[in-house]
């Protein structure tokens, strides 16, 4: 019995496409000849893991092996012979199946002659073998060689970690990433683009299977009867893929926030088959600021002023991302008073906007107290007029 295609893959038979194609790209590359050069069934793991996902990779002949298994092979895959060969089942379980063969044929496909064929003329109480070989309508109008489709390489995601700072103004980053790059050898296709003798089948364009219907040879499943097969490439062994080293340089725009991700189209992995690159996308992490926080586009850091900036008013340097700038205290201004900078916060990666900084005022005492301190503190207690805590009630 034949190896199940979805348990080669390792999914189940309801599986979607998308996790069909996930299983085979991980399965391709752990069981890839060239990271297995010791192993010497890897190429035949391999090999078994192209064909599985050739065949459920594809929606018609998904649903032909579906129904049918692997005698779907023998059958080419074929609409017009799987129709007959459901008449067929359908005639046999009627009763039909008498000695003169099933009385009507579809699209050219002579019942009679495919149920002789599977069966035996003389089992059937006909006479003699005569007819065509089976093998032979299995593989008619079928040729060429068996190749992977080209397919969509994977999506990458790396991350990287920004301060706050670069995530208000927008930086760079230089990165060094390992990925699957498409090999320089073969430019992707995965062979040499000559034809040799088919491996599998030794150039007969048979192969040995046991379907549940149908015994002895087939048509060869990798050259498809032809004989010849594209030489492999020796450095990728037939993916297209090599692992490669790059160097990118992302630009990082301002606004960014932990989680958002930057994408850069093409520079994923490298397509099957010389089929397109995936995307790479760098998800940022912002890290924490420790004087300014961060809500939504606004930004909040605790200013201090002195008792007599407070009291008195003046004006203060306040630091930015963006550059310094001076800040009008009112006078008599209490600790905890906000203050906006328009527009000082974080750009809006929307479009829209950018953000406020808000300053709140932290009135600070003196830390040494001197004489001079203590009386001029004397002096300032007699400006408060009544306790400072009587609307103070728990």
């Amino acid at each position: 019995m034949a190896d199940d295609y979805y348990q080669i893959l390792g999914v189940p038979r309801t599986a979607s496409a998308d996790d069909l194609k996930k299983a085979f790209r991980k399965l391709a590359r752990q069981h890839h000849p060239d990271v297995n050069p010791g192993d010497k069934g890897a190429e035949e793991k391999f090999k078994r893991i192209n064909t599985a996902f050739e065949v459920l990779g594809d929606a018609k002949k998904r649903a032909l092996y579906d129904e049918f298994g692997e005698d779907a092979e023998k059958i080419g895959f074929d609409e017009k012979k799987a129709a007959a060969y459901r008449q067929y089942r359908a005639a046999q379980a009627a009763g039909g199946s008498g000695g003169g063969g099933i009385p009507f044929s579809t699209e050219g496909v002579d019942l009679g002659d495919l149920f002789n064929d599977i069966f035996g003329r003389a089992g059937a109480g006909g006479g003699g073998a005569g007819g065509f070989d089976i093998n032979d309508l299995f593989s008619r109008g079928r040729g060429g060689s068996r190749s992977t489709a080209a397919e969509r390489g994977d999506d990458l995601t790396t991350r990287v970690q920004v301060s706050l700072a670069e995530a208000v103004t927008g930086t760079e980053r230089t990165l060094t990433l390992q990925r699957p790059g498409r090999c320089s050898k073969c430019h992707g296709e995965g062979n040499t683009g000559k034809l040799v003798t088919c491996p599998t089948c030794n150039g007969t364009g048979r192969a040995r299977r046991g379907g549940a219907m149908f015994g002895g040879s087939g048509v060869c499943p990798t050259c498809r009867g032809s004989g010849k097969a594209p030489e492999p490439c020796s450095q990728c062994g037939g993916s297209g893929i090599k692992e490669e080293t790059t160097r990118l340089t992302v630009k990082i725009p301002a606004g960014v926030i932990t989680g958002s991700k930057v994408r850069l189209a093409g520079q994923g992995a490298a397509g099957i088959q010389g089929g397109p690159p995936g995307d790479l996308y760098i998800e940022t992490e912002v890290a924490e600021h420790p004087l300014v926080r961060r809500e939504g586009d606004d930004l909040y850091l605790d200013l201090p002023v002195t008792v007599s900036e407070a009291l008195l008013g003046g004006e203060v340097r306040v630091p930015t991302f963006q550059g310094e700038v001076t800040l009008k205290v009112p006078p008599g201004s209490q600790s905890g008073r906000k203050m906006r900078l328009k527009g000082r916060g974080v750009p809006s990666l929307r479009g829209g906007a950018p953000g406020d900084m808000y300053l709140l005022l932290q009135v600070k005492v003196p830390e040494e107290a001197t004489d001079e301190v203590r009386a001029a503190a004397e002096t300032l207690s007699r400006a408060y007029r009544g306790d400072v805590r009587r609307e103070l009630s728990l």
